[in-house]
């Protein structure tokens, strides 16, 4: 999980510290969260999913496709 949301910052060429900013926390949090030394918490995680454009279940690795899922139906 830790190494994919470092992937998909580096492929957009993003800054720990951007993404920090976006999150509401510092770069040295964000920076734990992809060494794997804090556990990302489920709000967070999901934001991240929403600025990826991808579902958490890619970010936790229990998937390989990247595409998010389908909103639910009212």
């Amino acid at each position: 999980m830790y190494r994919r949301i470092r992937d998909l910052r580096e492929d957009a060429d993003l800054l720990q510290r951007e993404l920090a900013a976006y999150l509401g926390c510092t770069q040295v949090n964000y920076s734990h969260y992809e060494l794997g030394k804090r556990d990302i918490p489920t709000d967070v995680l999901i934001k991240l999913a929403a600025y990826y454009h991808t579902s958490t279940d890619y970010l936790l690795g229990l998937t390989d496709i990247r595409k998010p899922y389908p909103a639910p139906r009212e």
